[in-house]
């Protein structure tokens, strides 16, 4: 969605010089113009586009946009050819280069510094999240098999895994990353059970608190690493995105050791194609800092002796679905406090993901694991 700055800027900017032509010919690999008839062509308003993209990659295409540098008719589009063209892999930049030496020689999601993602994106502000996710404040993917609503979708999501988690009343449960407390609420209310939410969130845990007040639901402000007790269930709902290559295998014996030897536990995350240690360097500064997406590989190899693999389910392209829901959520009812350029920022963060999973470069996971192996076998639930 195209901003009002950007359609009320002059028609066009002057280009010449060998950094302009460069670009152009990059973006021709995708069928994008500068200035062309078609809705994903792009419009540039400020001189010093392509010196920022050539130099800094998705970075300086994000901040430009955010600056409002550039603009387009169809964002979510754009971004699609792009990363079909595999331009991402073309114009690397320098921060990106960094970000890989940095993974290379520290644990960048360390306990000190895994809550920097609490303060700069989830702690923003629960009135900007309750207007894009809709009456079930779940801010993860939906599932839309048998669905046609975003709440609708999101409750079939809850439901899935509370049956892939065979959940019986009286059940103990821990949420790890619980968010604002609806999966833990809907289970508690669906099926009887009684939990713990753990968050790193001060703005999820206190409104977590007040949704699941008077239910036998106990919400802490706490890290995964730090977690004690016994559970009949443990599940994460988009969580893992958060805990970096160098702590799966200590999030795996977090769960193993908070787990009934009989138990289940549930791992819903997005996925990458390929192992990395890394995220894009656009998202890391702005949207989700020390994030990365895990590989099958790595979760594989983390969880490793700790648990038998029962079920791997994927619906990657749902996310699409609900990130357009969302997107329109929030263009309906954005929060009067936030400027222009945050908006463009967020616009820029939703098309981005979604143009990411249109392609394929993303997925979405959901994993059941059992400590000692279901005996007589697991029935896959969908």
């Amino acid at each position: 969605m195209e901003s009002p700055i950007i359609r009320d800027a002059p028609a066009r900017v002057q280009r010449s010089g060998y950094l302009d032509r460069r670009l152009a010919e990059l973006l021709a690999f995708a069928d994008v113009e500068f200035d062309g008839p078609k809705p994903t062509d792009i419009r540039v308003r400020a001189p010093g586009f392509a010196a920022r993209v050539l130099r800094d990659g998705s970075l300086g295409l994000g901040e430009s946009y955010m600056d409002g540098v550039w603009g387009t008719d169809d964002l979510d589009g754009l971004l699609t050819r792009l990363l079909d063209a595999h331009l991402d892999e073309r114009v690397r930049g320098m921060t990106a280069i960094w970000a890989g030496v940095r993974a290379a020689l520290t644990n960048v999601q360390s306990t000190r510094r895994a809550r920097r993602v609490g303060r700069v994106h989830y702690d923003l502000g629960n009135d900007l999240f309750r207007a894009m996710l809709g009456s079930r404040m779940v801010y993860s993917c939906a599932y839309w098999a048998h669905a046609a609503t975003l709440d609708d979708a999101q409750e079939a999501k809850l439901d899935l895994i509370a049956r892939k988690l065979q959940l019986q009343p009286g059940m103990t449960m821990l949420d790890i990353g619980c968010g604002w407390g609806e999966a833990l609420k809907f289970m508690a209310e669906r099926y009887g059970i009684r939990g713990v939410g753990v968050t790193i969130s001060a703005e999820q845990a206190e409104f977590a608190r007040d949704l699941c007040r008077g239910l036998p639901i106990d919400i802490r402000l706490q890290d995964y690493r730090e977690l004690e007790g016994r559970f009949d269930r443990v599940f994460s709902i988009g969580m893992f995105e958060h805990v970096g290559e160098r702590n799966y295998r200590s999030y795996f014996e977090a769960v193993r050791r908070c787990l009934m030897p009989d138990g289940l536990t549930l791992l819903h995350t997005i996925g990458s194609n390929v192992s990395v240690r890394t995220t894009d360097p656009w998202i890391d500064r702005y949207i989700f800092p020390n994030s990365m997406l895990p590989s099958a590989a790595q979760i594989m190899r983390a969880s490793e002796r700790l648990f038998v693999l029962e079920d791997w389910h994927g619906f990657g392209p749902d996310y699409d679905r609900t990130l357009q829901a969302w997107r329109a959520n929030i263009e309906r009812a954005w929060p009067s406090r936030y400027d222009e350029r945050f908006r463009r920022m967020w616009r820029f963060y939703l098309a981005a993901s979604m143009a990411t999973f249109r392609t394929r470069q993303a997925q979405l996971w959901q994993f059941v694991f059992s400590p000692n192996g279901v005996p007589g076998g697991y029935r896959e639930v969908r």
